[in-house]
């Protein structure tokens, strides 16, 4: 047998390095920061309301408690005009 050797010949291993840039991180925190602005503005738009709506309860009581002082007042200056 001939040993075929010379006729091989050595080719230099090369190596490819493949490096993946991925973007997308600006994308992700810029979402993020949008979901908290809206919460944040959701919140201040119910809490401004429930204060509208505490508001308008708070004069719709004083507003009775003042029909009351005067249904009373009434009655007193009735009472006190009928005992003469």
């Amino acid at each position: 047998m001939t040993d075929n050797r010379s006729d091989y010949q050595e080719r230099p291993v090369t190596h490819t390095t493949v490096i993946e840039k991925r973007g997308g991180g600006g994308t992700t925190i810029a979402i993020l920061l949008l979901v908290v602005v809206v919460a944040v503005a959701a919140f201040f738009l119910i809490s401004s309301q429930t204060s509208k709506d505490n508001a308008v309860s708070t004069a719709a009581q004083q507003v009775g408690d003042a029909a009351s002082d005067v249904g009373d007042a009434a009655r007193d200056a009735a009472g006190s005009v009928k005992k003469d």
